[in-house]
């Protein structure tokens, strides 16, 4: 089989994996054959995200990178704890935000990224140190490997490239690096990123300091003044990974477990779900006006709770009362509440049922024949993240996440390693990204990892990237509220929440006459590609706890793919 047929999986319809001891889905099947490696060749959990992820931003740098970010929740089999890893990076003490974009450069340059201090390597070698069991070298092989062979090209990595196109090669560092020859490789073409693989050599051979402390980091820091800049050596590591308390919610015959602040989803995900939960979920029927009106509800009361989620080191945290069942009831009585008393068609006909300009979600739509039209989601920079999940033969279960939304020097290269710096603000309540100028202080954002335990064993883990802040409880609804199987519920619509306008954007799956019955309750509706992927990639794996057996899932919406060991 050539490369191209091996490893170019497009989006489309994604078969399950059953019957396994041992579990892997990823965004790219090569990121899942190289974890695949190091489980068969006796590797933990641990070791295989470590390879995984090397890889990853290796073959996938439209992505991620090896100067992002990284975030894991890990069940440790043998004492049945949950380890929280948090290596965001950081912003350094004493600096301003930098942003390194002119203004020569239109809309991308007010929403710019700022530079920030990457955690992806700090982040793998705190997860070796603590629970890897292979040899770092050998988990570096294959990411070396394909940084000197090249990857084949898939439709979705062309597509991002011409959609990132004004800000990847804004700066000629760029364009050397995503255009050899003045072009971006077609579709099939192999690309191999240069300068990448004596990077990664460096790293297999000296270890990870070498991004950190070593030549790597004294060439990011020279870069990093040479363009205004003002960073030094000792702010690559002033604010160290940590292992925290991951967030629990207890949800009817489950415990949720989400990334504890100043990661917000877990927020986020508990107040929805809570919600759902006192608006009556389980009683109302997929995909029907009942279900999507409370989920557009819950979404919105969701959204509006990560402004909570600071960094406990700096901040008082309102834990206690942001998942507290009685406040979701209180909430869920206000939605109630709030319901038509009479049917709202006329409304929306006078009215019309297009969003107004300054709606959150939505640039422009308008209805045609009862059925909307496609919305336009209006993105300023590029955005990218990476999902992994991972169980091995002994029950140690992963979700992990890597990320370019947190690294280094925007629109910079460095030793072949891109990067497209913070999109994180500073000092916004209503951001999801968002970080305080404090010396140590981690900043805000919203990564889904979550596992979904019963008695005390993982049952579900599920993560993706591309809104993960509402697709995160629409796809636990679906596997723990509505029961469907995991690829069902992966695949099954997905919607924005409720947006200022009462406009509700759904993938464009809806069953006849249901745009008509949200008509009913003064709901504007709009929808998206059938499978937007926008909506996210979710890697998801489920335990059967009748023989504890294995399915691990890959979105249709991306390029994943999900394998496993037989039992």
């Amino acid at each position: 089989m050539t490369d191209k047929a091996r490893y170019i999986v497009n989006s489309g319809p994604k078969v399950p994996v059953a019957g396994l001891k041992a579990a892997v889905t990823t965004d790219s099947a090569i990121v899942t054959e190289t974890m695949m490696k190091v489980l068969n060749g006796g590797g933990n959990a641990a070791d295989a995200v470590i390879a995984g992820a090397m890889v990853q931003a290796a073959v996938e740098p439209f992505m991620t990178n090896h100067a992002g970010l990284v975030t894991m929740l890990y069940y440790e089999a043998k004492t049945g704890i949950v380890h929280q890893l948090d290596s965001i990076g950081c912003h350094p003490s004493g600096l301003p935000p930098f942003k390194p974009v002119p203004s020569g450069m239109g809309p991308y340059a007010a929403l710019a990224p700022s530079a920030i201090i990457p955690g992806f390597m700090p982040g793998l070698k705190a997860i070796h140190a603590k629970f890897g069991t292979k040899r770092w070298p050998e988990l570096c092989e294959d990411a070396v490997r394909w940084a000197e062979r090249g990857h084949p090209v898939s439709t979705f990595e062309y597509g991002m490239n011409v959609f990132a196109e004004k800000f990847i090669t804004y700066f000629p560092e760029g364009r050397d690096f995503y255009q050899p020859g003045g072009f971006f490789p077609n579709v099939g073409d192999i690309f191999t990123p240069p300068g990448m693989a004596e990077t990664l050599r460096g790293v297999r051979d000296d270890g990870p300091d070498y991004m950190i402390t070593g030549p790597w980091a004294e060439a990011f820091v020279a870069k990093g003044n040479e363009v205004g800049w003002n960073v030094r050596m000792d702010h690559m590591t002033e604010t160290p990974p940590r292992w925290v308390e991951p967030l629990r919610f207890p949800y009817h015959e489950y415990e949720l477990v989400f990334l504890g602040p100043p990661q917000a989803q877990g927020f986020y995900t508990a107040v929805a779900l809570g919600v759902l939960k006192h608006l009556g979920i389980r009683d109302m029927e997929p995909g029907s006006s009942e279900h999507l009106w409370a989920m557009g509800h819950a979404l919105r009361q969701g959204e509006r709770h990560w402004e909570y989620a600071h960094d406990d080191q700096f901040f008082d945290v309102p834990r206690e009362a942001v998942l507290d069942d009685a406040y979701h009831a209180h909430l869920a009585k206000l939605v109630r509440g709030s319901r038509p008393k009479v049917d709202l068609s006329d409304h929306i006909r006078l009215s019309g049922d297009s969003a107004s300009s300054g709606d959150d979600y939505l640039s422009k739509f308008g209805g045609s024949g009862g059925k909307p039209r496609l919305a336009t989601q209006d993105r300023k920079q590029p955005t990218g993240s990476c999902e992994i999940a991972v169980v091995d033969a002994e029950g140690n279960w992963c979700q992990f996440m890597d990320t370019l939304q947190a690294s280094g020097i925007p629109g910079q290269v460095v030793g072949g390693i891109p990067m497209v710096g913070s999109h994180t603000t500073f000092g916004h309540l209503h951001s999801s990204m968002d970080a305080v100028l404090v010396k140590g202080a981690k900043q805000r954002s919203v990564i889904g990892n979550t596992l979904v335990l019963k008695d005390g064993r993982p049952v579900f883990s599920a993560g993706s990237p591309g809104n993960i802040h509402c697709t995160l409880p629409q796809v636990l609804a679906y596997l723990l509220d509505f029961k469907l199987d995991p690829y069902s519920a992966v695949a099954a619509p997905r919607m924005l929440p409720m947006s200022e306008t009462r406009t509700v954007i759904i993938e464009d799956r809806l069953r006849d006459g249901v745009v008509a019955e949200l008509h009913k309750l003064g709901l504007r509706v709009g929808v998206l590609n059938a499978f937007d992927w926008h909506m996210g990639s979710f890697a998801v794996i489920a335990r059967d706890q009748a023989d504890d057996t294995l399915t691990a899932v890959a979105d249709p919406r991306r390029c994943g793919v999900a394998d496993g060991i037989r039992t």
